[in-house]
């Protein structure tokens, strides 16, 4: 009994650490790796969830896809997509992400750890249907609506082998307008 409380107790404690945990979506059973900085929980990996009725679909609409990259949402459908108890993080959430880390540091293409976010580069498709920069960026949605047209977004991209990571935020730079709600990005979700 003492070494089962011991190894127990022993879990808990590295899981509380390290911040990473998983969850297990009901609606489709599939399971997402977790990660909490500064008391907030992120999904560690986009979201994978194929909604009923369109809004959704998988880079090159390849199902080979869906398990390293996700699935990709237009605006509308993001706004809903997450799971119960979990919501499509605002800018300031993102940015609060953008801040914990430095710029290009504690951010990797690969799965999140206790000092990383990890990025998964699954591209877009744009508002005419077209797949692009798979393996280069990563777009993820976020709640903050600038009109019925254009929504915020937080990207990672390539450039010369170095990242940039920002938001398409309107309260820097008032001619920033977002980007079409009919471009179909990523979601990460947070915990509500």
């Amino acid at each position: 009994m003492w070494k089962l409380l011991s190894t127990l107790c022993f879990s808990l404690l590295f899981t509380s650490l390290s911040g990473q945990t998983k969850f297990t979506d009901p609606r489709d059973g599939n399971i997402y790796k977790t990660i909490t900085f500064d008391g907030v929980t992120w999904m560690a990996e986009n979201l994978k969830y194929k909604t009923r009725g369109g809004g959704s679909c998988y880079f090159d609409n390849d199902l080979n896809n869906i398990s390293r990259y996700g699935a990709l949402y237009e605006w509308k459908t993001a706004i809903k997509t997450c799971p119960a108890g979990w919501h499509l993080p605002s800018g300031r959430e993102f940015q609060s992400l953008i801040n914990h880390f430095d710029q290009g540091q504690g951010w990797e293409k690969t799965e999140s750890s206790s000092v990383s976010f990890g990025i998964q580069l699954a591209g877009m498709q744009d508002y005419e249907g077209t797949f692009t920069e798979m393996d280069e960026s990563a777009y993820c949605w976020t709640s903050t609506e600038y009109d019925k047209y254009d929504a915020e977004y937080f990207c990672y991209l390539m450039i010369n082998a170095a990242p940039v990571i920002d938001l398409s935020r309107k309260d820097d730079v008032e001619e920033i307008h977002g980007t079409e709600k009919t471009n179909k990005y990523s979601v990460r979700c947070v915990k509500n």
